[in-house]
């Protein structure tokens, strides 16, 4: 059987989808996460998946014969690139891997445009395309909303709570609350314990979801075409709260995958079964449209906001990896998007 591999790399760690080439939508044969240690090297939990993935392909008496990887800036694709250029390796925008996969489940419209709201856990990236040609209308970028600066506001409330944690302790909790409504926190020196509950976190984190909604509406208010869907992706995308708190602030439609965090994943995937990688590749969106500028949002006493800034023009997103095509843009059903050919690097 041929196998395909797509990987996704975030700040936060890297994600594999190992699948059989025509059933990239099915539930995968393997996957991971791997979690990026504090000061570890970008790429370093990108190689342990892609080793992972290999041996468990290997396990099955298979053969990977396409790997994707999707990347959010110019640095990220110079590390993977360099990293695994001596293999087969695809390189996608990772905002075009969002759009095929959701694309290819038939989760978004046809026309129109779609912004793809990415609350990973460095922050939040909103970038607005069309679904008709790939263009990108406008990207933002906000380091102070995301997943560490709700486990810092979790850490902050355990504090008050008596119960002294760290921050990936509270992840953990967030993520848990996911799934349960109710879970309990406990002090690892003290044993002193404290229940949180989904409501608890709800509150938590209603001001900074408040600001996302009103960095959204800022957004459609200067673009020429205005967003007709929300995609919610990321693992924040999880909580049951605050898909419903921002249904209740914005009057658009919201979409949101069974497994948000591993959207992009899925999304290098196509790419990968799409044809055998003949080198090391870089699928671009196409940027055609203005960038909005947005103002920071108004932040709160909060520590965690203190640093919260939009970064207009996205570099994660438009300057390093988007490609500007001039003339009018095609519709891409079949034949996605142009492809740049780079040279592989030499092998160690």
């Amino acid at each position: 059987m041929v196998l395909v591999l797509g990987v996704s790399v975030g700040s936060s760690g890297a994600r594999a989808v190992l699948t059989h080439s025509d059933q990239p939508h099915l539930p995968p044969i393997d996957r991971c996460h791997i979690p990026r240690p504090p000061g570890a090297p970008l790429i370093d939990p990108v190689l342990t998946a892609v080793r992972r993935m290999h041996t468990a392909a290997r396990e099955r008496d298979e053969y990977i014969t396409g790997t994707a990887v999707t990347c959010r800036d110019h640095r990220q694709v110079e590390l993977v690139g360099e990293a695994l250029g001596t293999g087969r390796v695809t390189l996608v925008d990772e905002p075009l891997a969002q759009l095929r996969y959701l694309r290819f489940t038939e989760q978004l419209p046809v026309s129109g445009s779609v912004l793809l709201f990415d609350l990973g856990s460095s922050g939040l990236t909103m970038t607005q395309v069309d679904c008709r040609t790939d263009s990108v209308i406008a990207a933002a970028h906000c380091p102070g909303l995301g997943g560490d600066a709700y486990d810092e506001l979790l850490c902050e409330w355990l504090d008050r709570a008596g119960v002294f944690t760290d921050e990936a302790a509270a992840g953990r909790y967030r993520e848990a609350l996911s799934s349960a409504r109710v879970v309990t926190a406990a002090d690892p020196a003290t044993a002193e314990r404290a229940v949180i509950t989904r409501c608890d976190l709800t509150d938590l984190c209603a001001e900074p979801v408040a600001e996302a909604a009103g960095l959204i509406r800022r957004m459609c208010e200067h673009s020429e075409f205005p967003a007709e869907t929300v995609a919610l992706l990321g693992g924040c995308a999880r909580n049951p709260g605050l898909r419903t708190r921002l249904a209740e602030l914005l009057d658009l439609p919201l979409v949101c995958d069974r497994e948000p965090e591993y959207v992009s994943a899925r999304g290098a995937l196509l790419f990968a079964a799409q044809r055998p990688a003949a080198g090391t590749r870089t699928a671009h969106i196409r940027a055609g449209g203005q960038v909005v500028p947005l103002s920071p949002p108004v932040v709160g006493r909060r520590r965690v906001y203190a640093a919260a800034a939009v970064t207009i023009g996205l570099g994660a997103t438009v300057a390093g990896l988007l490609t500007a095509q001039n003339g009018t843009a095609q519709p891409t059903r079949s034949t996605y998007v142009p492809t740049d050919v780079l040279d592989a690097p030499p092998g160690p």
